[in-house]
């Protein structure tokens, strides 16, 4: 418990974990990573999440703006954010894009990577790699306060499953057992959902920004009821008497605590709601615009592009992108493209393909 909050009913979740127990990550690609060294591959940034295990060798570890850091046998990372980042056997490596290995099926949306050839006498490093869609929008406030990268080692003293769950992957990653991989693939779920846990626990503990709203006993109770039903018409005074306070005192109270006015907050997970709807799940707009109470479509869409940043056809536009048939996998693991080593901890310059979903295309 913070210090000075009020004891609350041990039966009742309290806010944050009312919107945590909301929280899910879904799969969308794996890779059973081999890589001969010396190796360096770079990861494009992407809306989907990240997840690398480490089970053979170690690597090197950098995103922008940060200094090289070693992951060794057993570490997990998650890059909940899908950042641009490049994992090395050694930081001086000439770098290439994931997206020109050779990969094999080996499931549905489970593969085999092949690295850039390397010594081929010489054990190869092995990595399992994925990428997590949240059912949250990127833009949501737990999302946008995480970490670039999470480190399931730095965080495993919080939650003493992690560790257990390591070794685990560790293990059918070294025995390659019949379905290790779709084993492994449940298993990388359950690390980031884990990792995730363990970090919100540690972030509480001295809490501030949107976490420390989400405690707080009035305005998180307001909070949780937003996240749960996005589609409801909340205004103040519905709000107001939530919260059990007058309308004037719980507009003060939460914009004080949240940084934000009410109908601004609602608008924005309205939209994030709507973003999901249409992207994700092929929502019609006219149907979105109907479901989260706005009286036509126009309006709706001018909504969603002040708060998104573009219209709501957009959005549809990624899905049917999303949707489109993937190119055949490559036989050969000749790089395509190489990134000079001086510039390898920055993005590639754009040249109109989308980010790949998974950890490789």
């Amino acid at each position: 418990m913070l210090p000075g909050t009020p004891p609350r009913d041990a039966s009742q979740p309290d806010a944050l974990t009312q919107i945590l127990l909301g929280l899910r990550l879904e799969g969308v690609e794996y890779g059973r990573c081999l890589m001969n060294g010396p190796w360096a591959v770079a990861f494009p940034a992407q809306r989907a999440a990240r997840f690398h295990f480490v089970s053979r060798g170690g690597c090197w570890l950098r995103t922008q703006g940060t200094d090289w850091v070693r992951l060794n046998p057993g570490d997990a990372v998650l890059v909940p954010r899908g950042s641009f980042h490049v994992l090395a056997s050694a930081p001086d490596v000439p770098v290439v894009d994931i997206d020109s290995l050779a990969r094999v099926p080996v499931a549905d949306n489970i593969y085999l990577v092949q690295g850039p050839h390397g010594d081929a006498q010489a054990v190869p490093d092995v990595m399992f790699c994925g990428a997590l869609r949240f059912n949250l929008d990127p833009l949501h406030p737990l999302i946008a306060m995480m970490p670039e990268v999470m480190r399931a080692n730095e965080l495993a003293q919080r939650d003493p499953t992690v560790p257990a769950l390591l070794e685990a992957m560790e293990r059918e990653v070294e025995l390659d057992r019949i379905g290790a991989c779709g084993i492994l693939a449940r298993l990388a779920d359950v690390v980031a959902a884990s990792i995730i846990r363990a970090w919100v626990e540690c972030a509480c503990s001295d809490a501030t920004g949107w976490i420390a709203a989400v405690r707080c006993p009035k305005v998180g109770k307001v909070l949780a009821a937003i996240h749960a039903e996005p589609e409801r018409d909340w205004d103040v005074p519905a709000l107001a008497e939530l919260m059990g306070a007058s309308r004037s005192s719980f507009a003060q109270a939460f914009t004080r605590t949240v940084g934000e006015t009410p109908a601004r907050y609602v608008g924005k997970i309205k939209m994030f709601q709507a973003r999901r709807w249409i992207a994700e799940d092929g929502m019609r707009i006219s149907v979105a615009a109907d479901r989260l109470g706005y009286d036509s479509e126009a309006s709706f869409s001018r909504a969603f592009k002040r708060i998104i940043g573009h219209p709501p056809s957009a959005a549809r536009g990624s899905r049917a992108q999303a949707a489109a048939p993937a190119p055949p996998a490559r036989q050969t693991g000749r790089p395509r493209r190489a990134v000079p080593s001086g510039a390898r901890a920055t993005p590639p310059r754009g040249d109109g393909r989308p980010a790949a979903a998974g950890p490789h295309r």
